[in-house]
Order: structure tokens, then C-alpha cells, then sequence
């Protein structure tokens, strides 16, 4: 059995800092000298060498190598159950273009959204659309990827939309009881379910109020340098000529929101959503299969369409309509599109996992506890850790249970309520996930909208507002629950 040395000495903090110094920079270098390209490479061998360096400073400590490999294996394996997930969705993306299921919501959202209003519009239909299935994730693989086509036929802003996508599935997924992060908050700290989103009320109401707004404001300024109702309806042509467009090919997504309604696993209901989409495919667009199988058409028909199915599910569709653009729009998905995704996922879960394991997470954050002096320097210290979390861990879960195992018995020290903590937990911690490229979340919204997560930044304002706005709360002491206040209206009796 393998044992570590164990330190007396506190680890200094300059220490801690360095392996996290050192990835900054690094990152840095790579998206001045890459872009938006950064994240197909460089910030995965940026990730990994932080890691290298996070464990030069374990085996300084004293750690053992097999115990920092140990901890870099677990962090991956803490990831699985997302990769597995991305997998799915590329497949379900190949074979919902394939199906014409996605463009048949393209081509249905282009005949009745009103461009001037569409950002507005974009948020609140997946906002509902999260409430009422509890997922971020299958909204912005569904609803939000046709919204972003839409965009792009429309001449609109791709990015702007991502952002618009991201707020409302962002807000829904927080506000839904049906939503695995609404259900861990509360758990963390012992708060009650439902008082936790009755809670939460406070902080998101106004930030997603701001960002319609904003969005509303954005799509009038924009009207003027929107394509023409000419383009609009030559798009949808085109989509007419190559896909056979009807109500039944949306079966597909009827059953995925149908299965996440009903709380099914999201790896398996994806890949039911996968399937379905290839039995609509054989049913509805047969020549269309046969001819992606096999475009010289030296195939038998069953082969040609058992091919054209299983290269949608692996690398995706791929069409000529004669539009470049919309050639490019419906030409994606598949497996492999998300292995670049996975690589990422991976590397930044070595270094989370490296962090952890050597203390100099905990050291860090026991640092920032020295400054905490009253309930606003509190809820501004878990925002920053949970970001912080976010940014390290690359994985929203670990920025969620950490700093709940962490806080808890602070904030009951200090006589507030356990549903501040989880409140705040999810406003920074939730919220923040898809905006770091090598988080879990943002690599996963970057890869299946098509747009880099620091160019749909900027414009995901419910996820930017919400850490902004629990901590003028907290520096304000409003809507902040005492814990004495808390207990009398548990005591109380129902009704009262």
C-alpha cells in the first residue's frame, strides 16, 4: 500500500499559486497566438503542463507519483459520465440532420420569428423549454443549436445567440426542481428544495429581467443590417428541395424532451433521441440516406442506407445544397466531431484533479477565508472560490460540493440560513460553468452551437449578471435569511 509523507510545514502560498500562475499564462499565450482556435490543442497542452507542474510541486511536497496519477485517473473518471454524454449528442446531431429533423425547426423557426425581437425570443423559449425538462445541456443540443442556425440565416449575430441560448437554458436548468445541480445545491448544505428556488427567485429574476433588455435593445439596433425576406425564403426553399419537411420528422425531439421530462438519464435518453432520429431518416428522407451512403450509387439499397446512417452516428452529415452557407450550417455532428472536446475535458480534469490532491486547492482557499469579515465579504468569498472552481476543476459539480463542504459550517456560524449558501453556490458556481472554454460546460455549449465559448461570452448575461448580482446582495443584506428566521418558519404550522 502507498503511503504520502506527511508535510507539517503549511505549504506557502506562493507555492499554490504557482502551478495556477503558471496555467494562466500559458492560456494566455495560447488564445493571443491561436484565437478562437486555441481550444483545438493549444489549451489542452496548456492544461497538461500546468498539471506537470502541479505535480513537480506534489513530489516536492512529498507526494508519491502513483498517488498524484491516482488523482489525475479519478479526476478524468469524474468525467465520463460527460463524455459520454457529448458522444451522444454529436451522434444525435449527425442523425437529426440526416432525418431533417433539425432543419425542419429551422426551417419552421425562419417563417415565424420576427428577427427584431429574436435574441428576446431565443432566451425565453429555452429558458421554458429548460424549466420544464431541468437540462442546459439538451436544450442547447436541441432548441438551441436550430436557434443558432437560424441566426446564421438570418444574418444575425451566431454569438449573440449562443448567449441568448445559454442564458435561458441557464436560467431554466437553475429554476427547474427537475435540474441534478437545483437538487445538489440544496443537498450540499441541508436546505430544502424548495425554499432553495423560491430563494434563488431573488438573484435571477432581475438578471434575466436586465438581459432581455439588453437583448431587446440589441435586436432593434440591429434590424437594419438583418438579410433580406428574399434570402429567408430562398433559405427555406433550399430546405424544402433537399429535405422532405412535415410534423412527423419532429418526432424525434418530441421524444427527447418527452424522456427528459420524465427524468431519463440524459446519456440514454440522447441516445434513444439518436436512434429515433435514424428510423425517421429510413421513413422520410430514404433517397437522401441512400444517396449520403453511397453518393456513386454502386451499393445495394440496404447497404447504401445502413452506411449513410452509421456515417452520420460517427462523423456526422454532410450536405450540397448549393448554398455555401447553409451548406455549412447543416454539414455537422457526429462522434468524432467531440473528440477534440473530450481531449480537453480531459486535460483540464488532470489539473483539477492534481490541484486537489497536492492541498494546494484548499490552500488557496484557505487564504481567501483570512479576508471574510462580515455575510457580503462572505457570499463575495464563495462566488470567487466557486469561480475559481470552475476555472481550476473544470467541472461545474466540484464547483458546487467543494465550496458547499467548505462554506457550511461558516455560514451557520455566522447565524444565516443554509439556502444562502446554496444560493449562492448556484449563482456563481452553476451559472459560471459554460464560460470557461476548458470547463466541462463550456466546452460542451462551444462544441455543440458551433461557437467558441470566449465569442458567446460577452453575451451570456444572465450567467455574467447572477455571481454580480448575489453579491450586491450580500454586501446590501438584502433578501439574506437569518438562520433563527429560517428555523421559526420550519416550526411553524402549515398554513400559518
Amino acid at each position: 500500500m502507498t503511503e504520502t509523507k506527511k508535510n507539517e510545514v503549511p505549504i506557502p502560498l506562493w507555492l499554490a499559486l504557482l502551478p495556477l500562475v503558471f496555467l494562466i499564462c500559458l492560456l494566455t499565450l495560447s488564445v493571443s497566438l491561436f484565437s478562437d482556435n486555441s481550444s483545438y490543442g493549444p489549451n489542452q497542452i496548456a492544461l497538461l503542463l500546468a498539471a506537470g507542474a502541479a505535480s513537480l510541486v506534489g513530489l516536492h511536497l512529498g507526494i508519491y507519483w502513483s498517488d498524484l496519477e491516482h488523482a489525475m485517473v479519478e479526476g478524468i473518471t469524474l468525467a465520463l459520465k460527460a463524455c459520454l454524454i457529448l458522444l451522444a449528442v454529436g451522434s444525435l446531431i449527425g442523425s437529426w440532420m440526416l432525418a431533417g429533423t433539425a432543419p425542419a425547426v429551422i426551417y419552421f423557426g425562419l417563417g415565424i420569428l420576427d428577427p427584431a425581437w429574436f435574441y428576446p425570443a431565443a432566451l425565453i423559449i429555452c429558458a421554458l423549454v429548460s424549466l420544464s425538462i431541468g437540462s442546459s445541456w439538451t436544450t442547447a443540443g436541441t432548441v438551441g443549436l436550430a436557434l443558432v442556425g437560424i441566426a446564421q440565416i438570418m444574418d444575425l449575430s451566431t454569438a449573440a445567440t449562443a448567449g441568448a441560448v445559454i442564458s435561458g437554458a441557464y436560467f431554466g436548468d437553475k429554476m427547474s426542481p427537475l435540474s441534478d445541480t437545483t437538487n445538489l445545491s440544496p443537498a450540499m448544505v441541508g436546505a430544502d428544495l424548495f425554499v432553495h428556488i423560491r430563494h434563488m427567485a431573488w438573484t435571477t429574476g432581475p438578471s434575466v429581467i436586465i438581459a432581455l433588455s439588453l437583448f431587446a435593445i440589441m435586436g432593434l439596433n440591429a434590424k437594419a443590417g438583418q438579410a433580406p425576406a428574399s434570402e429567408i425564403n430562398a433559405a427555406r426553399d433550399l430546405l424544402e428541395q433537399n429535405f422532405t419537411i412535415g410534423i412527423p420528422i419532429l418526432v424525434p425531439l418530441a421524444l427527447l424532451l418527452t424522456l427528459a421530462m420524465r427524468k431519463v438519464p440524459a446519456f440514454p435518453a440522447i441516445s434513444i433521441g439518436a436512434l429515433a432520429g435514424c428510423v425517421v431518416a429510413l421513413i422520410w428522407q430514404p433517397d437522401l440516406v441512400r444517396h449520403f451512403g453511397d453518393p456513386d450509387g454502386t451499393m445495394s439499397s440496404w447497404a447504401a442506407s445502413a452506411k449513410g446512417l452509421l456515417m452520420a452516428l460517427a462523423d456526422g452529415f454532410s450536405i450540397e445544397t448549393g448554398d455555401t452557407s447553409l451548406d455549412e450550417l447543416l454539414s455537422r455532428g457526429g462522434m468524432s466531431s467531440m473528440l477534440n472536446t473530450i481531449w480537453l475535458i480531459m486535460s483540464a480534469m488532470c489539473f483539477g484533479g492534481v490541484m486537489e490532491r497536492t492541498g494546494l486547492l484548499q490552500r488557496i482557499v484557505d487564504q481567501l477565508m483570512k479576508g471574510v469579515r462580515g455575510t457580503g465579504s462572505l457570499i463575495a468569498t464563495t462566488v470567487f472560490t466557486c469561480i475559481g472552481m470552475n476555472i481550476i476543476a473544470a467541472d461545474q459539480y466540484i464547483a458546487i460540493v467543494l465550496p458547499g463542504r467548505m462554506y457550511r459550517l461558516e455560514f451557520e456560524r455566522r447565524g444565516l440560513a443554509p439556502q444562502n449558501l446554496s444560493r449562492t453556490l448556484e449563482d456563481a458556481g452553476t451559472m459560471t460553468s459554460a464560460l470557461v472554454p476548458w470547463n466541462t460546460c463550456g466546452a460542451f455549449m462551444a462544441a455543440t452551437l458551433g461557437v467558441p465559448t470566449l465569442s458567446y461570452l460577452p453575451y451570456a448575461f444572465v450567467n455574467l449578471l447572477n455571481p454580480i448580482t448575489a453579491i450586491i446582495y450580500g454586501m446590501t443584506n438584502f433578501k439574506i435569511t437569518p438562520l433563527a428566521k429560517e428555523e421559526e418558519q420550519e416550526a411553524a404550522p402549515a398554513g400559518a
